[in-house]
């Protein structure tokens, strides 16, 4: 059975999307060469011969017009299939598209990468709405993690440590995992990853995202190794006119649709990063290893305490960890009045990965760093959190 049906009489972009599919996705892919597409499921499956695919795929050359009737059509028989239009639409018609049924868009013009991309996250978002009811109600109430990344202080690699919790999140869950960057005046997560966004945060927290998760999903951006990303808007200045309760609301959505939110958060405690605390499932508090940067972790934990607010999930990260600092483990813990769960060691790997915009763990590299922080990664692992609940705050010391 193919698990791509191509409708589109396009040979161009049929050998394109038969390529992505060869080179690193399961399934084949069967094509109906024509701009004038089936009736309704049942026309169409007559004409596959098989029973209902994973992924339909419409256009290019096919009539806009004729590409909503026929998501229409679907969305109301068969929801669960994922629709992906392909297709150079004006933004205008996002909406549209994405009301009709459209679960995705795809340039024509986009290469054998970026079509297996788009194609994973399809079939992701089918194998989510095919699982049991059994199944579902496991997964934490229906909603997935949302870890923040907190420090009240800046420079201590926040945003080095949020990207690669994402990226290592992603290879447990390849397209179940956004990031989301809420250090909304300077947040770095673009350059983290290397990205040019489209659309940031300004554009999922509008009216029409805020009312359908399919148009927020269509401004996020997919990153290759098989996660999103909801960056921070290129001017300051926009980060004033977006509100704690548009977040709030930002991150139920997002909780709703992926099984990791990740959050990248401003130093500090503004109210940005205080709204997005009480919707957080884990934090993970990342320190320096210098007096400034402990007393500031101090104090911040202290305010949260008596604030109330302090998720029960908990991970204190001691950050370029370095034995000719001075200090050890044990006097951060005395000076935090916290335990430690995981230390990284200082590391020029680290640091290069972060100038080229690449996360240390998308590249897997041998290195005393990279073992820590894929040893903080697992601690959001399902499997690591059923076994090992009581050891929350068991640290880890490399």
């Amino acid at each position: 059975m193919s698990r791509f049906v191509l409708l589109s009489p396009s040979d161009e972009f049929d050998q394109k999307l038969r390529a992505a599919v060869a080179h690193g996705l399961r399934g084949s892919v069967q094509t109906i060469a024509s701009d004038i597409l089936p009736a309704g499921p049942a026309e169409l499956f007559a004409l596959l011969n098989q029973e209902q695919p994973e992924v339909l795929i419409i256009g290019p050359d096919v009539p806009y017009e004729e590409a909503l009737r026929f998501a229409k059509v679907f969305d109301v028989q068969l929801p669960g299939l994922s629709l992906v239009l392909v297709s150079d639409i004006e933004p205008s018609f996002l909406v549209h598209a994405m009301r009709a049924g459209i679960r995705d868009i795809l340039s024509p013009q986009a290469d054998a990468a970026e079509i297996r991309v788009l194609l994973e996250r399809a079939c992701q978002s089918f194998a989510t709405r095919h699982r049991s009811p059994e199944t579902q109600a496991a997964d934490n109430g229906g909603k997935g993690l949302v870890i923040g990344v907190f420090s009240p202080k800046g420079g201590v690699g926040k945003t080095t440590l949020a990207t690669n919790i994402a990226i290592g999140l992603g290879q447990i869950a390849p397209m179940s995992v956004v990031i989301v960057d809420l250090d909304l005046q300077f947040g770095d997560v673009a350059s983290g990853l290397y990205l040019s966004p489209e659309h940031t945060v300004t554009d999922a927290v509008t009216p029409a995202a805020a009312q359908d998760s399919l148009v927020l999903k269509a401004f996020l951006t997919v990153h290759p190794a098989g996660i999103y990303a909801l960056c921070a808007p290129p001017n300051p200045v926009d980060a004033d006119h977006i509100m704690p309760d548009q977040i709030t609301h930002l991150l139920e959505q997002l909780s709703q649709e992926f099984q990791y939110v990740v959050l990248d958060t401003a130093p500090g405690m503004p109210e940005i990063g205080l709204a997005a605390m009480e919707q957080c499932t884990d934090v993970v508090w990342v320190s320096a290893m210098d007096i400034p940067s402990l007393r500031g972790l101090r104090s911040g934990l202290e305010v949260l305490r008596q604030l109330e607010i302090m998720p029960e999930s908990r991970h204190v990260v001691l950050n370029m960890a370095d034995a000719k600092a001075g200090l050890n483990v044990r006097d951060v813990e005395s000076t935090i009045g916290a335990p430690v769960d995981v230390s990284v060691p200082r590391s020029r790997a680290v640091a290069l990965s972060t100038n080229r915009g690449i996360p240390v763990l998308q590249e897997s590299k041998k290195d005393p760093a990279v073992k820590s922080l894929r040893q903080l990664v697992e601690r959001f692992n399902p499997a690591w959190r059923t076994q090992t609940q009581r050891k929350l705050h068991r640290r880890v010391v490399i």
